[in-house]
C-alpha cells in the first residue's frame, strides 16, 4: 500500500446535507481516514468548486447548471466546505475540481504522479457522480483501484447497490471499510 492514496471526494456540507441518510456514513468514512493516516497512506480531499460568476460552467452542462441554479458549490460559499466531521489535517492535500471526475479541471493527476502514487482508494458522495466519474477516468489512466463501498454514498440506494455490486467490481476491488482497514493496518 506504499504507493496508495485515499481520495475523499465531495464530502462537502451541501452534499452531506442532501445525501446523508443517518446510516453512520460519516463515522465510517472517518474510520477509513484515520486508518489511512495510521498506515501512512496519504489522504487527498477532492472538492467541487466554481469561480464566482461561474465562468467555468457551460450552460450546455445540465447537471452543473442545475447545481448553479440551486446556488451550490461557488468557491467561498460555506456549503462548499469539507464537512467538519472529516476535516483535513495540515498534511492532507485538498484538490479543487471543476467537473464530475476528481481529475477534471484539477491538478490531481500531477499531485499523484509527483508522489509516485499508482493505487487509489475511492470514497465519496455521490456513488453515481464523483465516484463513478473518477473510477472511469482513473481506469483509463491505468491506476489500480479500490472502492470502499460503505464509504461511498448516493441519494439513490438502489443505484449505489448496482454500481458497487455489479459495475465497479469489473474495474476495481470493492470492499467494506473494516475489511480494508484490516488489510492496511500497521503490523
Amino acid at each position: 500500500m506504499a504507493n496508495s492514496a485515499l481520495l475523499v471526494m465531495d464530502v462537502q456540507r451541501h452534499m452531506v446535507d442532501v445525501a446523508d441518510d443517518g446510516s453512520g456514513y460519516l463515522p465510517r468514512l472517518r474510520r477509513a481516514i484515520d486508518g489511512a493516516r495510521a498506515a501512512g497512506i496519504p489522504v487527498i480531499y477532492v472538492v467541487i468548486g466554481w469561480r464566482p460568476g461561474h465562468p467555468d460552467v457551460s450552460t450546455r452542462n445540465r447537471p452543473l447548471t442545475t447545481a448553479v441554479r440551486a446556488g451550490l458549490f461557488t468557491e467561498g460559499d460555506s456549503g462548499t466546505e469539507i464537512h467538519h466531521d472529516v476535516t483535513p489535517q495540515p498534511d492532507d492535500i485538498v484538490v479543487t475540481k471543476r467537473r464530475g471526475s476528481a481529475f477534471s479541471g484539477s491538478d490531481l493527476d500531477l499531485v499523484l504522479r509527483a508522489r509516485g502514487i499508482d493505487r487509489l482508494v475511492l470514497t465519496g458522495i455521490a456513488t453515481s457522480g464523483v465516484v463513478l466519474y473518477t473510477l472511469c477516468q482513473a481506469t483509463d489512466l491505468d491506476f489500480d483501484l479500490t472502492v470502499l463501498a460503505d464509504a461511498c454514498l448516493d441519494t439513490d440506494a438502489e443505484v449505489h447497490r448496482v454500481l458497487t455490486e455489479k459495475l465497479f467490481p469489473q474495474w476495481a476491488d470493492v470492499v467494506a471499510v473494516e475489511d480494508w482497514l484490516e488489510a492496511v493496518a500497521p503490523r
